[in-house]
């Protein structure tokens, strides 16, 4: 059941992470007008499952007006309203309390901070640190975000087979991770990665929507365009197993999308994401209203 709808508000960020699922950076376009947020969240009051709307990026505190006015809308609608950040606006404590006082009026439910060394080698003295002890401060219901470069190690757990490596750091190799971070990490046959282990394709719990249109079921992944067909409409008419490219995730995962579609896989991958996200890469060409925006395949 739908109860989450999140936003990102803008492809464009102040990093541009190796593990971004989205291939954001300073250059990247694609971000939400007011009015196309209004648009949207018009549209959100038509679907009565859905609880919690939460801005994200990118970076969405580059177009801090915007987000402001999206969070009181979401708090006005009576939904719980959230966002994640970077924290780069936070030079100092005295600095990042200016910048939350208006977010701590709004009130939300949830501000996530990315805090790790993908974002800053600073420790205690990071911009992510200093923003979520500035939240935590003004007593703001704070998450933090960390996430550590794969690492392999021995299997410690009777769950994973005997003899079987396991990769840790919490990345998931979609976007420039599937790129920029796989070299040198063991790797399982590809016909071995029969599921799809993170999304629920056949009845998602949340999904996402870019300033395109596009309503992402996994990042890069779209139902279809809601400036076209009506978000209401597309979640409602959605039927996993005759999308191109879920349903046959839904049936054998990204080794069931290979043979559906003749694509001759090298020999090994980290895990499903990985393998998923080079075989729709290679696919985009055939289904880009699917696999939308490019963008999010690094083109």
């Amino acid at each position: 059941m739908l109860t989450g709808i999140h936003v990102l508000l803008t492809y464009k960020c102040t990093f541009e992470c190796d593990h971004c699922f989205l291939h954001c950076g300073s250059h990247r376009e694609g971000t939400f007008t007011l009015r196309k947020l209004r648009d949207l969240l018009d549209e959100v009051e038509k679907i009565p499952t859905v609880d919690t709307v939460y801005f994200e990026g990118g970076e969405p505190f580059l177009f801090y007006p915007i987000l402001l006015e999206g969070l009181r809308w979401v708090r006005d609608a009576g939904w719980h309203a959230g966002t994640v950040t970077n924290g780069y606006w936070a030079t100092s404590m005295e600095d990042a309390e200016q910048w939350l006082q208006p977010v701590a009026k709004i009130g939300i439910a949830d501000f996530s901070v990315s805090d790790d060394q993908f974002h800053s080698t600073k420790d205690a003295d990071s911009p992510g640190s200093i923003a979520s002890g500035a939240a935590l401060k003004m007593g703001l219901p704070c998450d933090r975000i960390c996430i550590a470069a794969p690492t392999v190690a021995a299997p410690s757990d009777s769950a994973v087979e005997k003899g079987q490596p396991v990769t840790g750091g919490g990345v998931k190799f979609r976007g420039r991770a599937a790129e920029k971070l796989t070299s040198g990490l063991p790797v399982r046959p590809w016909q071995e990665l029969t599921t799809c282990p993170y999304e629920k394709l056949a009845d998602p719990e949340r999904v996402h929507v870019d300033a395109y249109g596009n309503v992402h079921l996994c990042q890069g992944i779209s139902i279809g365009n809601m400036w076209s067909t009506p978000l209401s409409k597309l979640l409602h008419d959605y039927q996993a197993e005759k999308h191109p490219v879920a349903g046959p995730l839904l049936q054998g995962g990204p080794a069931q999308l290979a043979r559906q579609y003749g694509i001759g896989p090298a020999e090994g991958y980290v895990d499903e994401c990985h393998l998923c996200y080079m075989l729709r890469k290679s696919l985009l060409p055939v289904f880009p209203q699917y696999l939308a925006p490019a963008q999010v395949y690094g083109m």
